[in-house]
This record gives structure tokens, sequence and C-alpha cells, in this order.
């Protein structure tokens, strides 16, 4: 077995693991907004402190294998397969996306949200418009 399967397959499981969190975060941030309870907005501060911070790992680890994976190709396949840049756009902003949670997280800490509940559907489904042009690029792996 070598070392780029490898390399591929923790790849791909800490990414699928990464989204279970990055798709549960921003449900919870949803529920937080429409809360006025104090105990279940405790509750709700807790969850989504050990979620972001539960699956924090699984995208820094999405990361190490993802550069693994380019390493173990070599310099002149990513040179040469513009496919990859344009993925690694869309995973750029993913990681800037996942940034941010941790300043909404600081912001529902501190009580500080200003955000409705409507932001936080629109935030919620913006992962999913990330998700879906990394897989079909990494997949398909179109010529341009």
């Amino acid at each position: 077995m070598s070392a780029l399967l490898i390399y591929k397959a923790l790849h791909i499981f800490f990414m699928v693991a990464w989204f279970a969190g990055i798709f549960y975060l921003p449900r919870l941030f949803i529920y937080h907004t429409m809360t006025e309870e104090k105990a279940c907005s405790a509750m709700l501060k807790i969850m989504e402190r050990r979620l972001l911070y539960f699956v924090t790992p699984f995208a820094v680890l999405t990361a190490v294998f993802g550069v693994l994976t380019i390493v173990e190709y070599g310099s002149e396949w990513f040179k040469y397969n513009l496919w990859l840049h344009y993925k690694l756009v869309f995973v750029i902003i993913l990681y800037i996306y996942h940034a941010y949670c941790f300043k909404l997280l600081a912001d529902f800490k501190h009580d500080r949200n200003i955000r409705s509940t409507r932001f936080y559907r629109f935030f919620n489904e913006f992962p999913v418009f990330l998700l879906l042009p990394i897989i079909l690029l990494a997949v398909l792996k179109p010529f341009f």
C-alpha cells in the first residue's frame, strides 16, 4: 500500500469529519438566536464551543493530509493541474469561513451577537456551496 493512498484516505476521512461539524455549528447558532432563555443560551454556548474545538483538529488534519498528498504527487503535478489551484481557492475560503466561526462563537459567548436568524440560515448553507465545487474539481479533474 502506498503512502499516497493512505494520505488520500486520511484526507477524505478528516474532511468528512470536519464537514459534519461545520454543517452543524451554524445550526446551533440559529437555535441560539431564537432563544431568550438564559439556561438554554448557556447550554448552547457550551455546545458551540465544544463542537468548534472538536472539529478544528479535523480541519488541520484535512490540510496536513491534503498537503502530504500534493507533496507525494510532486511539484510538476501541482504545477500543471490547474483544477487543483481552483479547488484550493475554494478550500481557502472554507478555512476563512471556519476562522470566522471563532469570531461568531466569541460574540455569542459575550452576548454580543448582532446577526439575525436569517443571516445564520444563509451562513449555514454556505459550506454546501463550497463543498460542491471542491468535490467536482477533485473528482472530475477538468482540463482548464
